[in-house]
């Protein structure tokens, strides 16, 4: 580690919703402080264009759809606007027009999982005003049979539910950004088709493959960020998807600043996989060595508007923590509640119990819950966050506080307590848009 002036202290600034927090950190002890590799902002509208007029493993979008066809875009939600749709799906609706589809013939489907349904205001977040007006809008209801049609059955024996605006359409594009996810290995491609527009039985029965084969193995170490091969959470979403056979992908790739740097765009898989190749190499950050003490930022809004969507943060932390450490969570989480189904979850001992009850009845929220249950129990977990959440947060076995500067603090004594004069500390201000690894 690189000695620093012992009096010299290095101001940080983390984004926690739509304001900062700032905190001055002693540099001698600071071991890495972690950042995507700088990648500059694209012009979005010719960007879009390019990809989708040159795409990757496919003909132009023009060419693949024809006259007369149903579109239905199938669109990530409210939760993934991070991926900036707003700025380019008009530009699809409007290629598709250029390709002899009107809007009367093209729907967008929001791809909400088991999310709740969008209020008209996200519906303009998510795709802007003008579509809201131009295009149909279809929110899937994952518990809604009557709006699923079976497609049928993976070979891992999952029953294929999918929503009917996607299967009744005669083509398909899928719409999202692509960045690492927690046992799906990479977000978007397969997964706006499974989950997105997936119903709830089966939602659960593909996510169940997170979990290892047998009980007390805990999280399927095939599941993890940024792991596709022989993952089974991601195969079978992937079988999925081909049932239905999506034409088109246009998806985009952010850099750490959270403006859009790519476009994607062509063959569902080709395409996505190659943004998934084109965002290691823009998030991968190699560190120097694990560190005593983690400050892990989910980014501000909308990365942390829920404790839920603000785990994401968690996952890089653990990579570069010395177990028995301390992580300082950075999350608003305005809307700590939402799904009430991950909070609910923290209620059991033991991590067995957790376990136990979890493979009775998988949810992905209890899923994400077990993996923080877990973590909590290898690190100190300080969260900062709004003090109105603090009774809601201390059921997680985490230490709420209102500021970055307290939970510096508590950190400090935790050192001091030890008798480690030598603390290191890693700094990941956007902590949901880097990967971690070892040089």
């Amino acid at each position: 580690m690189i000695r620093r002036n012992p009096m010299a202290l290095k101001e940080f600034e983390f984004g926690f919703g739509k304001t900062t927090q700032k905190v001055s950190l002693p540099e001698e002890h600071i071991l890495d402080i972690l950042e995507g590799a700088p990648t500059p902002a694209c012009d979005v509208k010719a960007a879009t264009l390019e990809c989708m007029r040159h795409p990757i493993g496919s003909k132009p979008l023009t060419e693949i759809v024809s006259k007369g066809d149903k579109v239905c875009i199938v669109c990530a939600d409210v939760t993934r606007i991070w991926n900036h749709s707003d700025q380019y799906v008009i530009h699809i609706v409007n290629e598709l027009n250029r390709g002899g589809i009107p809007d009367d013939d093209i729907c967008i489907l929001f791809a909400q999982g088991t999310h709740r349904e969008q209020t008209p205001e996200e519906d303009i977040a998510v795709v802007g005003e003008e579509l809201t007006h131009r295009v149909k809008l279809y929110q899937h209801r994952c518990k809604q049979m009557d709006e699923l049609v079976h497609v049928g059955d993976t070979k891992r024996g999952t029953p294929v539910w999918l929503n009917k605006h996607a299967v009744e359409a005669d083509k398909i594009i899928v719409v999202d950004g692509i960045t690492p996810h927690l046992f799906a290995g990479y977000g978007g491609g397969r997964k706006l088709i499974l989950p997105g527009v997936a119903g709830d039985e089966t939602i659960q029965i593909n996510h169940c493959h997170a979990l290892g084969e047998k009980f007390g193995s805990g999280i399927n170490p095939k599941t993890r960020s940024t792991l596709l091969d022989d993952n089974p959470v991601s195969d079978d979403m992937q079988e999925a998807s081909d049932m239905v056979k999506p034409a088109f992908l246009v998806h985009s790739v952010i850099n750490s600043e959270g403006q859009i740097c790519r476009m994607v765009g062509g063959d569902p898989y080709e395409a996505w996989l190659e943004g998934t190749k084109l965002v290691y190499k823009t998030q991968k950050v190699p560190y120097t060595d694990k560190a005593d003490i983690v400050f892990a930022c989910a980014g501000g809004y909308p990365k942390d508007v829920s404790l839920y969507q603000g785990s994401k943060c968690y996952d890089p932390s653990d990579v570069v923590t010395k177990k028995g450490g301390v992580i300082i969570a950075i999350m608003e989480a305005s809307d700590i509640y939402e799904p009430a189904a991950y909070l609910d979850s923290f209620k059991y001992e033991t991590e067995a119990d957790m376990e136990k009850a979890l493979r009775e009845h998988f949810t992905i929220p209890f899923f994400v819950a077990f993996n923080l249950f877990c973590m909590t129990h290898q690190y100190t977990i300080i969260l900062v966050t709004k003090p109105e959440n603090f009774e809601a947060i201390r059921k997680t076995n985490q230490i709420p506080v209102a500021t970055v500067e307290e939970a510096w603090e508590i950190a400090k004594k935790k050192m001091e307590d030890e008798g480690k004069k030598d603390y290191t500390i890693t700094v990941m201000a956007h902590c949901a848009s880097i990967v971690p690894y070892k040089d």
